[in-house]
């Protein structure tokens, strides 16, 4: 059933074909940064297709689903998804995640997404700064445990609040402050994502948020990329690969700084 005033376009030749061009797109991000590519996703279901803002996400979020585990897979193959850290950052996420939608009605949408963005340039200059080895690897102790559930509730609550994907939070994070390299880092956000995306997805299906058909051809079409993805980015050079990054988070701060100018108060 639809959530009352979501509008849903007709599924003709077009939106199928619109469908499987997005989630080429989406899986060579995901795979190739890490991130479930869902700020490619609501975008352009938006913009392509006229989805409403909630619909675009509940979608996006389903397709996420099989984008992410084919994602898992590719990098585990070449040893890059560190498992125990991938779940402490997903526990962490859980819990975040309602506390930030009890947030949501509590605090400024539009001083959050400025916060966030100027977040994001934080993380971009970081980048430039912090080159990652490939042989450095994530190191397990109480202390980084425990930093970890943090970093994965912050993460949630970002994520409850102003609707963003984990990945563009945790990668930096697991590279910069924990000293990861890039590769486990993309690696162990894919799987982090996957629980949360599950749940996420079982909700926005009650509330009738998710147009499931177009998350079933967008994610296996995005899995057919994730792949590719993966792979293009153990052929890049870390340095390379931080700068493709930042410019990738550079994008999505303009999307939310753009949504920022638009929903500021205006005086009366």
């Amino acid at each position: 059933m639809s959530a009352p005033g979501t509008q849903r376009p007709p599924h003709d030749t077009r939106f199928y074909l619109t469908c499987i061009g997005i989630g080429l797109v989406a899986g060579v991000l995901s795979g190739l940064f890490g991130v479930g590519g869902g700020t490619v996703i609501v975008p352009f279901l938006i913009m392509f297709l006229h989805f409403d803002q909630r619909l675009a996400a509940g979608t996006s979020l389903a397709a996420i689903v099989p984008t992410a585990t084919v994602g898992v897979i590719s990098y585990a193959v070449t040893g890059s998804v560190a498992w125990i850290p991938a779940l402490l950052l997903a526990l962490g996420a859980v819990f975040g995640a309602q506390i930030g939608t009890w947030l949501l009605p509590r605090l400024s949408l539009t001083v959050l997404r400025w916060a966030f963005v100027g977040f994001l340039v934080a993380v971009i200059v970081s980048l430039f700064l912090v080159i990652p080895s490939r042989d450095a690897e994530l190191v397990l102790t109480w202390g980084s445990g425990a930093a970890l559930v943090v970093v994965g509730l912050g993460t949630g609550i970002l994520s409850g609040l102003i609707g963003v994907g984990g990945g563009i939070i945790v990668v930096p994070m697991l590279m910069v402050l924990f000293g990861t390299s890039d590769l486990v880092a993309k690696g162990t956000s894919l799987l982090m994502m996957i629980p949360a995306a599950v749940s996420g997805t079982f909700g926005n299906i009650r509330r009738g948020n998710v147009d499931l058909v177009a998350a079933a051809v967008v994610g296996v079409a995005a899995c057919t990329t994730t792949a590719l993805g993966a792979w293009i980015a153990t052929l890049v050079d870390p340095f390379v690969g931080n700068v493709l990054f930042a410019v990738y988070l550079a994008f999505i701060a303009v999307q939310m700084g753009v949504r920022a100018w638009r929903g500021r108060r205006r005086p009366a």
